[in-house]
């Protein structure tokens, strides 16, 4: 069901858009947290679960920077698409579908080469320790031979999105969440796999969710009667999906290398603190991407609204946007701050030493309370994608991963641990959410609206 958000109540049509966002988001990061909590918990012993969930958050920067590539391809898509759907071009429409469905093929076959030949490399290159070196190498194998089914899955989504349905993709997404923590039973808790195990519960579950949103996209299309055929591939549609998706995959990529570059650091603190970040990020990022759910609706109605051209309707937007996403942040600085250590403890195996809880609740009593800074980037950065202002958003994002990478750096070796790594993130944030605010409110995004 599409849903057009150029007309009818904001509050109303922003809300209700972007619940489905928010599940789909959450069931998305439970069941990576699923991964974690399930080859931690269910190892053969102590040591050996703290070791499995350090080897899997050793490899997650790099899974992360393939995840990025993907979300700014569907970012990119979902903004052309949305700027059509609002003009109601259906015909064009169609052609820049199909061109970033091809697009978005060959970039993910040309990564899986590249990620299949040099996993071994990348993991030395991170400093990963021996006593984990294997397991991590072998999950990382094991994802890149799914990325293509992660592409098309991310694609597809952001099409949907783009067109006003968030449901289909929130189905999609809790069949396949469920799927992939039903194999990580069978084959962790099951079969005793341990970290391979975790990985063909994901890969498995990326495939059928991908290959399932594929054909749920062709039926969709052809439901547009344009009464024309369409062009399967147009030079013109990739050059504007260029112009929208090659920033966002440079801004979604940049921060994935800066996390890389942390996470180096952290791995050299040893298993024990690489266990805790894990799992203190797997949490941390379940509440960030639940608070940029609203932000992401409220891009899918910017862009349709700037495609209609009613641009009247994009402060209100931002006002609720900003309700809804700022009022969830608080709900999780409410839930994390006091509970911290029930919440971390669900990762680490029952009798393991108290270090991984220690570094783990550090980390989130220094990010958490600043939830609020980061929320408020978030939305006006929502406003500057929508509008295809991509050169605006990504300062605000480059800015603040510089920043953030650079103080990592030079206070882990001031503080002499982990610490000063993560003082890094609430000064990142600070500085994004200011330059962000500004270019919304300098009216930059204004400038240069697209044509059709």
């Amino acid at each position: 069901m599409t849903t057009d958000l150029t007309v009818g109540k904001t509050s109303q049509k922003l809300f209700w858009f972007s619940i489905p966002l928010l599940l789909s988001v959450a069931f998305q990061q439970l069941y990576q947290m699923a991964d974690s909590i399930i080859v931690g918990r269910f190892a053969e012993t102590v040591e050996a679960g703290e070791l499995a969930l350090a080897a899997v958050g050793a490899s997650y920067p790099i899974t992360q920077l393939f995840v990025a590539v993907a979300t700014g391809i569907n970012i990119g898509t979902g903004v052309l698409v949305s700027q059509l759907f609002g003009a109601k071009r259906y015909l064009r429409m169609k052609t820049a579908i199909s061109t970033a469905l091809l697009t978005t093929t060959a970039v993910a076959l040309l990564l899986t080469l590249i990620g299949a030949v040099g996993t071994t490399g990348i993991m030395n290159a991170l400093s990963t320790p021996e006593n984990i070196f294997a397991d991590g190498s072998l999950y990382l194998r094991v994802y890149v031979f799914g990325l293509l089914f992660l592409f098309i899955y991310n694609v597809c989504t952001g099409i949907f999105n783009a067109m006003g349905d968030s449901r289909t993709p929130l189905i999609l997404l809790v069949l396949s969440s469920v799927g992939n923590v039903i194999l990580d039973m069978v084959f962790v808790a099951g079969l005793h796999w341990g970290v391979a195990g975790v990985a063909w519960a994901t890969f498995i579950a990326q495939g059928a969710s991908g290959i399932l949103a594929f054909v749920l996209l062709l039926r969709r299309v052809r439901s547009f009667d344009t009464g024309n055929h369409f062009v399967l591939f147009a030079p013109e549609m990739l050059r504007r999906l260029t112009n929208y998706a090659v920033p966002s995959i440079a801004q979604q990529s940049f921060v994935s290398v800066g996390n890389v570059v942390i996470q180096y650091y952290i791995n050299l603190c040893g298993a024990t603190v690489i266990a805790g970040f894990s799992a203190a990020n797997r949490v941390n990022q379940f509440a960030l991407t639940c608070c940029m759910s609203f932000a992401s609706g409220l891009s899918s109605y910017v862009a349709q609204n700037i495609g209609a051209r009613k641009m009247d309707r994009i402060g209100p937007g931002l006002k609720w946007g900003a309700v809804y996403s700022l009022g969830l942040s608080v709900v999780f600085m409410a839930i994390y701050l006091p509970f911290a250590n029930k919440i971390i403890s669900l990762f680490v195996p029952a009798g393991s030493a108290s270090g991984v809880i220690d570094v783990a609740r550090g980390y989130l009593f220094t990010v958490v309370p600043f939830y609020l800074v980061v929320c408020t980037k978030f939305v006006c950065d929502s406003v500057l994608r929508g509008a295809g202002a991509m050169r605006p958003f990504m300062v605000t994002t480059f800015s603040d991963l510089i920043i953030r990478v650079v103080l990592s750096i030079a206070l882990f070796y001031v503080v002499g641990n982990e610490h000063g790594i993560w003082l890094s993130w609430p000064i990142g944030w600070f500085l994004g959410s200011g330059l962000s605010v500004f270019f919304y409110k300098s009216g930059a995004w204004k400038k240069n609206l697209p044509t059709f």
